[in-house]
């Protein structure tokens, strides 16, 4: 399918890399967790971003998971994340994921060697010539000290090097101003829970969420409330996943996900180095919010 930025609205879960216990991918849990997000209504999935442990993973393992989610998600797009550093090798993962059936690239801002905006506007500009396909610009500057402008953003859906922007950011001016000169021009998706109500309020299409691992339905609902102008009960329904949220960000993502995932009942495991299994803290606050989540539904 030719992806455009019409077709990137609603939820696109940021799903994590299922692990056996010897570290190996599981891919029977990954295919489940697609699976999962497709039939409870997400739009298509991120893989192998920073949630999917990118960095520690092979490139031939990356692909391996591309053509998993692939064939599991059917017909909804599937646009893993491109975290390289540096130009080369950026391609060389986009072209291959493209190959194993990728809809499209959610690749991020060049980072370590950053560039000026001019800069930046000419690697994504010869990024998608050289991928041949949609092209999903990721900015999260607390990873990357990368912050695009929003005349930056606004002239790479001109040259049409972008169909979208993850944005994950807390600069909520700059967001505004993102979505006055380019949300007309490309699909602008959050990603960042505690925003995403508001940032769909105030026209963002969409976002590409690591909590829906666990919860695509929800935020599937909030979506549906802040499209439709209610933000208050947006924001309201939002707050349910307030304790989650706090928890599973309390340490470097995904393995407090991850762990939340396996107090779900979830095929999750554990994370590769650097990572590792949170601290006694952050499990007791993984626990404390589950307990709360648990208690919530069943009431």
């Amino acid at each position: 399918m030719t992806l455009g930025k019409d077709d990137l609205s609603g939820l696109f879960t940021a799903i994590v890399t299922p692990l056996r216990d010897d570290m190996s991918v599981d891919f029977e849990g990954l295919q489940a967790l697609v699976r999962f997000q497709i039939e409870a209504g997400a739009r298509g999935v991120v893989p192998i971003g920073g949630t999917g442990e990118y960095p520690a993973l092979s490139g031939q393992e990356r692909v391996d998971i591309v053509r998993a989610c692939v064939e599991a998600a059917g017909p909804a797009p599937v646009l893993p994340g491109v975290l390289a550093t540096g130009f080369a090798d950026a391609v060389e993962a986009g072209r291959d994921f493209v190959k194993a059936g990728a809809s499209g690239v959610m690749t991020v801002t060049p980072y370590y060697a950053a560039g000026t905006e001019g800069g930046m506007r000419e690697y994504f500009r010869n990024y998608r010539d050289a991928v041949e396909a949609p092209v999903l610009a990721y900015e999260i500057p607390r990873r990357t000290g990368v912050a695009l402008k929003a005349e930056t953003i606004a002239a790479l859906a001109d040259d049409s090097s972008i169909v979208g922007i993850k944005y994950s950011s807390y600069d909520m001016p700059e967001f505004i101003r993102t979505m006055k000169l380019a949300g007309n021009k490309l699909a602008v998706l959050s990603g960042e829970e505690p925003l995403f109500a508001t940032h769909v309020a105030l026209g963002a299409h969409g976002g590409v969420l690591a909590s829906a691992n666990v919860y695509p339905r929800h935020w599937i609902e909030v979506f549906k409330l802040a499209q439709a102008g209610d933000l208050k009960g947006a924001i309201a329904h939002q707050q349910h996943l307030d304790q989650v949220i706090g928890s599973i960000f309390l340490e470097t993502n995904p393995g407090p996900l991850k762990y939340y995932m396996r107090l779900a009942g979830m095929r999750a495991g554990s994370v590769r180095l650097p990572l590792g299994e949170p601290n006694a803290d952050t499990k007791r606050a993984l626990e404390a919010a589950f307990a709360e989540m648990e208690k919530a539904t069943a009431a």
